[in-house]
């Protein structure tokens, strides 16, 4: 077979389309309004440009579509055809562009696809899913849990909450609280082994670890000095589920670096103690994800506006001040309240 009837062969569709795109708008255009002059102004180009659309068109075809005279357009039965075939494709394009606008600005509807860690999905984001389908019932939503970063285009994610520092600058982050890592033992730990003083001396206790999605053990983060400080201890016992961890901590297993929105309740009723405060690092953030400000659908600003609202009245950020105890050099939660 020749190479150019190949290539030809390969793009035909592509040909197709683009060869007749021009002429088919343009077709319509004057079918629609009954003569080439309307048909340009109503395109917003010249009347040349309209007639010589036409006549790729026909010449693709090889079928004549118009009838003109100096006084009247109209359609042949081969244009007759012609239009009657393309009408279901115009409707349904025209359907198409009003589902658009009120997905864009009428009630909010449709699917939404939201990514998170698990230890965040889990405590923070899957109990206020139910407040929100009771506000908005035409809003189905679907909730991944996995502790890789997601992919919003290949894992079609609309929203996605995300911990630490964003540098992705493809996407918007809307901070919703703080995030707090805090050292975290049980009373019954405390009192049998002691704690921490400093972060050297974390070697002297049976840590656990978190193991990332990639495979590594995540570092315990650090301020000393002013200076950021990682540490890798070795560890009694590895996890890649931080709530496995928050459980053999509370069972008195060991010390663990946890964020604050998931050991908070545990500090509060006095389950867990915390130490190494004063050494705690810079908060990294708990943010919500989306990819663009422009043209977001309804069902998604309205789930951006009403987690930020909830998640931030939950007041999972409040876990900044502690006293010591001398006696046990436990570091115990003073409320800011």
């Amino acid at each position: 077979m020749p190479s150019d009837l190949v290539c030809h062969s390969d793009d035909s569709l592509a040909y197709s389309f683009v060869a007749s795109y021009a002429g088919v708008v343009s077709f319509l255009a004057v079918a629609n309004e009954g003569s080439f002059a309307k048909a340009s102004d109503r395109l917003g180009i010249g009347r040349s440009a309209v007639s010589r659309n036409v006549q790729k068109l026909e010449a693709q075809l090889d079928a004549r579509l118009f009838l003109r005279t100096t006084r009247s357009t109209s359609l042949t039965r081969e244009g007759e055809l012609f239009y009657k075939n393309c009408q279901p494709g115009v409707e349904r394009i025209v359907q198409a562009l009003e589902d658009m606008r009120e997905l864009r600005n009428g009630p909010p509807r449709g699917h939404l696809r939201i990514a998170s860690a698990p230890g965040f999905g889990r405590k923070v984001v899957a109990p206020l899913l139910a407040g929100f389908n009771a506000r908005y019932p035409d809003i189905a939503l679907e909730l991944l849990l996995n502790d890789r970063p997601c992919d919003f285009t290949a894992d079609r994610v609309d929203v996605a909450f995300r911990d630490g520092h964003m540098e992705d600058s493809e996407v918007v982050a809307k901070q919703l609280i703080p995030m707090q890592m805090i050292v975290c033992a049980s009373p019954a730990y405390a009192r049998e082994h002691g704690l921490p003083r400093h972060v050297d001396d974390l070697d002297d206790h049976r840590c656990i670890n978190f193991r990332a999605p990639a495979g590594r053990i995540a570092e315990w983060e650090f301020k000393v000095d002013g200076l950021a400080r990682k540490r890798s201890p070795a560890a009694r016992q590895t996890f890649n589920d931080i709530d496995l961890m928050l459980q053999a901590v509370l069972d008195g297993q060991g010390i663990a670096q946890l964020p604050a929105y998931l050991a908070g309740d545990s500090l509060k009723a006095g389950r867990l103690v915390t130490c190494l405060a004063q050494y705690a690092p810079d908060d990294g953030g708990h943010y919500l994800c989306y990819l663009s400000r422009k043209h977001l659908p309804a069902r998604v600003r309205v789930f951006v506006d009403y987690m930020t609202e909830q998640t931030r009245a939950l007041d999972l950020h409040c876990l900044t001040t502690f006293i010591t105890n001398p006696r046990a050099g436990v570091q115990q939660l003073v409320s800011t309240d």
